[in-house]
């Protein structure tokens, strides 16, 4: 994480200055920028991509359990906590369910009748009320 934020700021700041500041050599920081990746994030890359390829098949709809249901049976065995890891590294995230509305059976109990028949001016002060609920 502090190699990652030097790396992004060397062309502001001097190497030297972030790496004293954050508490790291020099030396590792240039090592770690020529090492090659480590067997952990090359996997994280292949089931970052299925895990992208599952959520979005599901239309966005799949948390990180469902996903990691999927992945179970493609046959790649990984942790919940990984999948949720990397769905939140990515950014994925599921859609929430739509709430859904009564049920309208079609019985109104009390619906006022049309008294002004769009006729809103009125002779005198308080005659006309109106109200909207919304």
């Amino acid at each position: 994480m502090r190699f990652a934020f030097i790396a992004k700021r060397r062309g502001i700041w001097p190497v030297s200055w972030m790496c004293g500041a954050l508490g790291v050599s020099r030396s590792g920081f240039h090592a770690w920028l020529t090492r090659a990746p480590s067997q952990r994030e090359r996997d994280d890359e292949v089931i970052g991509a299925r895990i992208k390829a599952s959520h979005v098949g599901s239309y966005r709809t799949y948390g990180a359990r469902r996903v990691w249901h999927d992945l179970l049976a493609e046959g790649i065995s990984c942790g919940l906590h990984r999948v949720e890891r990397l769905m939140r590294q990515q950014g994925l995230r599921a859609r929430p369910r739509r709430r859904g509305l009564p049920k309208d059976q079609g019985e109104r109990s009390v619906i006022a009748g049309n008294l002004l028949d769009r006729q809103f001016t009125a002779d005198r002060p308080n005659q006309k009320w109106i109200a909207d609920f919304t």
